[in-house]
């Protein structure tokens, strides 16, 4: 991971004094009593963790620079043979199950209960403030869950933690189809590339059916999910093996989870003279910071999936930004008022960068189609230096 430190937020400091530029979601953050890291992106399965009361389980904070002012990340630790206690709330959370068996127990609000067992790579939603409980599955191995969650959003809206967490309303239009539990959902396809999957409930992210996304780059496959019917997305992507994905950009605050397969991704501004890299493999997690491009690259001899979660969903986009990716512009060229970078007018260092990881696995290009290989190989050091070559972008900020 890079260095902790953040170049792209102001520094604003809270003034508890004179009460001014409070933040109570980390002031509430900073008061649970467990670790709070604070990087652009972190190993989830090694973060510490220590025993946190409102779960009654290990947890910790996996803050980022780049969570922006709605959206973070916690991780839970539920040794063998424990569970959490009850609990319920009012901010939505998406649960990625990063280590071990366990099952999750939802209370209905007629009073029934819906329970529905899990293992690695699921991921699943609790219906807006419905009580939850959470069992370890093994009487050997801890488990480990990354909790994506608009708590910010909540906590600053609100600045209440009683009317959070002790709130009796309930939202029967968030709880899905009876099935949606079991792992099974309903396909809606939206346009060409465009697919959602609603349910509540992914038993296993790889090998869940994606659809082929052929404007993110060449044998691009995706998945949008709505999850209990909720105003925060999710979607996983595949990138096949010998290829990776266009340069795009988008709001803060979309936490990226590695889920198979190894590689990294490049994060660059305009005007940047080097990358920012992020290797990963399963159990990275990282968010790019606002409007901050970045490309994703496989360097395995296998497909490489991510789940990505931020606010905003395909159904209830909450901003204009989201609202505008959605409808088609997270696809479209920059030169064209879009987010993406096409790969004919990317830098050349971006592809001559992935020849050379590849060729360390023993992985062959499947993109020369694309590009003249031998030709960027060839290039010498002058042609590598210097500001990041970008093409020319009509703004659209929106």
């Amino acid at each position: 991971m890079p260095e902790d430190k953040n170049p792209y937020q102001s520094d604003l400091h809270r003034n508890r004094e004179h009460m001014t530029l409070l933040d109570p979601y980390l002031d509430w953050a900073e008061a649970q009593g467990i670790p709070l890291h604070l990087d652009f992106g972190h190993d989830l399965l090694a973060l510490e963790t220590k025993p946190w009361g409102l779960y009654d389980a290990k947890g910790c904070f996996a803050h980022t620079h780049g969570r922006g002012d709605f959206m973070a990340c916690y991780v839970l630790e539920i040794p063998a043979g424990g569970k959490t206690k009850p609990i319920h709330h009012l901010y939505e959370s998406f649960f990625f199950t990063l280590a071990g068996h366990g099952s999750t127990t939802v209370w209905m609000p007629d009073g029934s209960k819906r329970t529905f067992e899990w293992g690695p790579r699921a991921v699943f939603a609790i219906p807006l403030n419905c009580k939850y409980q959470i069992f370890n599955g093994s009487g050997s191995e801890p488990v480990r869950l990354s909790c994506t969650n608009d708590l910010p959003m909540t906590m600053n809206l609100f600045h209440n933690e009683d009317f959070i967490f002790n709130n009796d309303s309930v939202f029967p239009d968030r709880l899905g189809q009876a099935n949606h539990f079991d792992g099974e959902g309903t396909h809606i396809p939206v346009r060409a590339g465009t697919n959602m999957w609603e349910t509540n409930y992914v038993p296993d992210l790889t090998n869940f059916e994606l659809k082929a996304l052929e404007a993110r780059g060449k044998g691009s496959m995706n998945m949008a999910f709505i999850l209990a019917d909720g105003t925060m997305h999710a979607h996983s992507s595949e990138i096949p093996k010998g290829r990776y994905k266009k340069a795009h950009r988008h709001a803060a605050g979309t936490h990226v989870h590695a889920i198979t397969g190894e590689g990294y991704s490049l994060l660059w501004f305009p005007g940047d003279e080097k990358f920012v890299e992020i290797p990963w493999r399963h159990g990275i997690m990282y968010t790019p910071p606002f409007w901050m491009f970045h490309q994703h690259f496989n360097t395995s001899a296998k497909p490489a999936r991510y789940l990505a979660c931020s606010l905003g969903s395909r159904r209830y986009p909450i901003i204009s930004l989201r609202r505008n990716s959605g409808a088609g512009l997270g696809s479209t060229s920059v030169t064209q008022g879009g987010r993406q970078i096409e790969y004919e007018d990317q830098d050349p260092r971006v592809h001559r960068k992935w020849l050379e990881a590849i060729a360390k696995n023993g992985v062959k290009s499947e993109m020369g189609d694309t590009f003249d290989e031998a030709a960027i190989m060839a290039l010498p050091p002058e042609k590598l230096t210097g500001k990041i070559h970008m093409p020319v972008i009509l703004d659209n900020i929106s």
